[in-house]
This record gives C-alpha cells, sequence and structure tokens, in this order.
C-alpha cells in the first residue's frame, strides 16, 4: 500500500500517546433529565478525545466531522505540543494560503493524524466515519485514513453539489461541489449504508398489491451489458411460462411451454440475477408479463419485507439534495439566531445532510461524536432525528473556540426548545485538570480527583467503562474482571504497602488480584503461587 510522508510524520504518528490525560470538568447542565447522556465539550479537540477514552472507547457508532479545508482563508492555528523542532516552530502562527505557507499540507497532516487515531479507538467496531472536505486536502487525506483505518475500510466518497451556482471567482471551473469521505472501523455487510424509504415513495413505487403487501416489479434480467451468458453461466438457463397466468418454472411441460431467456432487445445474451436455485425456491415471488409481443421475467420486491422491516434504499455517491445546500444549512442557522449575520459564522452545513447521514449509519440508540462542532449541527440533526423517530441517540460535541459557549451549545437550546424536547437536555464541560503532574508527568495529580485516577486504571486495565463498585471498602477495590480483581492501594501522602496485613483484609474471591501500591512486602514465591500482579505506583501507571 502506498504512504505518504510530510515534514513531522515520524513524530506524529504516536503523538497520541504523548498526549496527558485530563479531567471533564463538568460546569452546568441544561435539562436534568437525560442530561449526562448529551455532552458539549469546551476545549482542544486532542485533548478532549483522549480524555473521553476512559468511557466511550469502541462506543461512538458515528463520527461526523468538518475540519479546516486548509483554503487559506480560515485563519487556523497549528498548537500540538509535539516534541520536534521542526513541529514547534509552527506553533501559534496562521495556516497560510499555497503560496505564502509552503508547509501547510504538512501541518494540516499533523494537526489531522493523531485526532483520527484517536477517533479510530473510540469508534465500535460497527462504526462508521463521515469527513467534510474539498479538493484542497481530500487526496491526502485518503492516504491517511488507508494508514490508520485501512484501505479495505474505505466505504465511499461522496460528492455533495453544494453550491449549485458555482464559484465565478473560480480560476477555471465553477467549483459547486465538496466531498464527504466515509470508512468503516471494519468492513461492513452489504446495504447496511442502506435507509428505509418514505412513505410518499413507497405509495409512488409499490402500485401493485396482493396477500402479502404492496409491491413493485423488477426485472429479473441483469441490465448491465458486462454481466452476461460467457462470464456468468450459473446465471443463463431459460424459464418457462404459463401464457394464461403468466407464472414461471424452470422446467418445460404442456401447461409451462414459452422459454424465456435473459436475452437483449438485440439478441445479446445476457443473464438472470437470480441462479438456477434461488429461482425455484422463491417462485412464488417471480412472474412473466407480455408486452409489445415480447415476454420478460420480473420478482417481486415487496414494501414491507416477512421480518416487518420497511423497503431499503440506497443513496447515491452525488448527493444534490436541495435540502443538502449550503444556503440551507445557512437558512437553518439564521432561523435560530436572527439576529446574527449570516457572515459571522459563514456556511455552517445543512442538518437535513447530517440527518441523512445519521439515517444510513445508526440505531435510536447509538451516540454519534462531532470534534469540529462549530455551530452545533450534528446536534441539531441528532435531536431532529430522534423527534422524527422516536430514537433516543445521543450526541457528543467538541468545540476549543469560545463561541461554544455563546453559539454552538445556545444552539442546542433553541433546537431543543423548537422541537419542544422538554425530556432531553445536554451536559457542558470543559477541559480540567491533567491527571499527572510533576517534571516526568508520574506524580499522581490529587486536585483532578481520585475517582478520575480509579477510571483511569481501570480504564487502562480492561479496556472498558470504570463503574464505582462497592466492597473491601478502604482497599481502593476498583472492581473484577474476567476473575482478575483490581486494587488501587492510595492516600494523599501515604506510602501505601502490599503486605500480609492488607491481604487479610481482602474479601473478593478471584483467579487472579492485581494490586496497586507504593511498596510490596509479600515474598516473590508467595506473590507467584497466589497469582498476585503487584504495580508500582506511580511508575507502572506512566506506562499505560
Amino acid at each position: 500500500m502506498p504512504t505518504l510522508n510530510w515534514i513531522g510524520k515520524e513524530k506524529i504518528i504516536t503523538h497520541h500517546l504523548d498526549v496527558p490525560f485530563r479531567v471533564l470538568e463538568h460546569l452546568y447542565d441544561f435539562n436534568s433529565k437525560n442530561s449526562s447522556e448529551n455532552k458539549i465539550i469546551k476545549g482542544d479537540n486532542l485533548e478532549a478525545l483522549k480524555a473521553l477514552l476512559p468511557e466511550y472507547e469502541g462506543r461512538i457508532k458515528c463520527v461526523y466531522i468538518d475540519p479546516p479545508y486548509n483554503t487559506g482563508n480560515e485563519n487556523w492555528v497549528y498548537n500540538d505540543n509535539v516534541n520536534s523542532q521542526k513541529i514547534r516552530k509552527w506553533l501559534g502562527s496562521v495556516v497560510g494560503k499555497e503560496n505564502e505557507d509552503l508547509t501547510r499540507h504538512d501541518k494540516w497532516l499533523c494537526m489531522m493524524y493523531p485526532r483520527l487515531m484517536l477517533l479510530h479507538k473510540l469508534l465500535a467496531d460497527d462504526g462508521v466515519i463521515f469527513i467534510s472536505l474539498d479538493e484542497n486536502e481530500t487526496v491526502n487525506l485518503r492516504c491517511i485514513m488507508d494508514e490508520i483505518f485501512g484501505e479495505n475500510n474505505f466505504v465511499a466518497q461522496l460528492i455533495l453539489l453544494c453550491n449549485p451556482k458555482g464559484r465565478s471567482q473560480d480560476k477555471y471551473f465553477s467549483t459547486n461541489h465538496e466531498y464527504i469521505t466515509v470508512y468503516s472501523k471494519k468492513p461492513r455487510p452489504k446495504d447496511s449504508f442502506s435507509i428505509t424509504k418514505d412513505e410518499a415513495l413507497v405509495g409512488k413505487e409499490y402500485k401493485f398489491s396482493d396477500a402479502y403487501g404492496k409491491y413493485r416489479l423488477l426485472e429479473l434480467r441483469n441490465t448491465h451489458r458486462e454481466f452476461n451468458k460467457v462470464n456468468r453461466p450459473n446465471l443463463f438457463y431459460s424459464f418457462f411460462a404459463d401464457p394464461k397466468t403468466g407464472k414461471v418454472c424452470t422446467t418445460k411441460s404442456d401447461t409451462y411451454y414459452i422459454e424465456l431467456l435473459p436475452l437483449w432487445p438485440d439478441g445479446y445474451e445476457g443473464c438472470w440475477t437470480w441462479g438456477k436455485e434461488l429461482a425455484e425456491k422463491d417462485n412464488h415471488l417471480l412472474v412473466a408479463i407480455e408486452s409489445k409481443n415480447r415476454w420478460k421475467v420480473y420478482r417481486k420486491s415487496y414494501a414491507v419485507n416477512p421480518e416487518g422491516e420497511g423497503a431499503k434504499k440506497k443513496l447515491f455517491s452525488i448527493l444534490q439534495d436541495p435540502r443538502f445546500y449550503t444556503e440551507k444549512g445557512q437558512a437553518a442557522f439564521g432561523e435560530l439566531f436572527p439576529g446574527l449575520n449570516k457572515n459571522d459564522f459563514p456556511q455552517p452545513k445543512s442538518p437535513e445532510l447530517i440527518k441523512e447521514l445519521l439515517m444510513t449509519s445508526t440505531n435510536s440508540d447509538d451516540i454519534i461524536l462531532d470534534s469540529f462542532a462549530g455551530s452545533g449541527t450534528t446536534a441539531d440533526a441528532v435531536l431532529t432525528l430522534n423527534k422524527e423517530d422516536g430514537g433516543n441517540r445521543k450526541f457528543i460535541l467538541i468545540e476549543m473556540e469560545e463561541y461554544a459557549r455563546t453559539i454552538t451549545a445556545e444552539r442546542v437550546k433553541r433546537v431543543l426548545a423548537r422541537n419542544g424536547q422538554q425530556d432531553a437536555g445536554f451536559s457542558f464541560y470543559e477541559l480540567g485538570e491533567q491527571l499527572f503532574t510533576g517534571e516526568h508527568k508520574e506524580d499522581i495529580n490529587e486536585s483532578a480527583g481520585i475517582e478520575q485516577i480509579r477510571e483511569y486504571i481501570w480504564y487502562c486495565e480492561t479496556r472498558t467503562r470504570y463503574h464505582k463498585n462497592s466492597g473491601d471498602e478502604g482497599l481502593g477495590f476498583l472492581g473484577k474482571k474476567n476473575d482478575t480483581a483490581y486494587y488501587f492501594f492510595y492516600q494523599p501522602g501515604v506510602n501505601t504497602t502490599l503486605d500480609f496485613d492488607a491481604l487479610s483484609k481482602i474479601t473478593i474471591r478471584a483467579g487472579q488480584y492485581v494490586f496497586y501500591a507504593n511498596n510490596c512486602l509479600l515474598p516473590e514465591e508467595y506473590i507467584i503461587k497466589k497469582n498476585i500482579v503487584f504495580k508500582k505506583l506511580s511508575k507502572d501507571i506512566m506506562r499505560f
């Protein structure tokens, strides 16, 4: 697989490991019911994504991000604290245009790579990520996404018609589109991005009905000439039709005697879309119809399948619905903030676009993350989709700019009021203290909160979400997983010791014990015999 190199890559590909863990400092709740399930976080999204890992690794079903397009007009600044002299000189300076800043693509890649690494960790195994960009960085994005997600997990490169009038000031062609790059965490089943057709479309397309419900007729002959008798010989066989009833079978008889082959009007030998075995098994779904002295075989496609699922449709790779235009995003934003000039917050995405993407990739209880939240369009789409289909999807927004308070959070409040969703709300956070301090970041930061340290240790040991456990009070019991019990012996300002006295107070029974303490006075032979693992504070914590 081809790889992409750029200035600073050798330092940046593992930078997500060096990002410190921070506490998410809870500032307020808006609406108390279910508020903790929806989150808005103000702060640098790299550190915020790292802070989400203990609770959300492997739990995010859908990520949508709209990062800087790197056009040179966005005034974004590279500020990641990477241990590299080449990169440090970039800190604090605005990334310029092509002719002004010869390293602008390097800066963008250095900014995106560690964030994508953390987003990959946060995604569920059946999760998917959508990334909006234009032509400035799309090619580079595909290269690093292939590295991080794997080229086999590339799903689609969608083209979004966002400005039907085009940009007349462009040099050669009037640009009227952007891209949405789609990757999955792991390969997804066929048709897993299809969405349920709305009732109006069902009524228009499914004109026939029988005892099984409404259906439409789809020609069984494959309408793509590249599939034919030569390269699909197993799909080339004869049907025989009863001219009185239109029923068909694969065996000729006195009743079924009109032979039907998958031939094109010019005599080209094509093929069927069904194999002979399936055609015999689901024969009741097939019907032959004569029109203009020519017979065709059709299959019945029902609006609701036997499992009760509605008819599905695939989205086209070119998204050209007027609901998705940029002007619709501006109008939706303007309706919520009538006092703001549209140039005060230019070109927010259309909520209808994000809602359509969510419909292809999420179920009613899934978590959606947007780490370049901007005005909060993603939350708007999540809440509106929940209202329409009765879902309980949750959102997490991350925005570093000050308008996270005045625009992002305020928009969510106004959407909730507009939708009449009194039972929904959100919690607002800022990035708080680092979990570890000191010159080498090895000292436990007590002001960050001991529960946060406990959560961090449990996450690093088990890669699962921490829940406060009772039992062995006073001994720092964290929990039990896979027959291993975990203990965190810690007292501020005290050197804790794992010895026989401490063990005598243990009541939890497990196949293995992991203890964190400052010292251990147990004999090595005893530790091995009793399946005890001792980890020293704070050295072994930092090895994570």
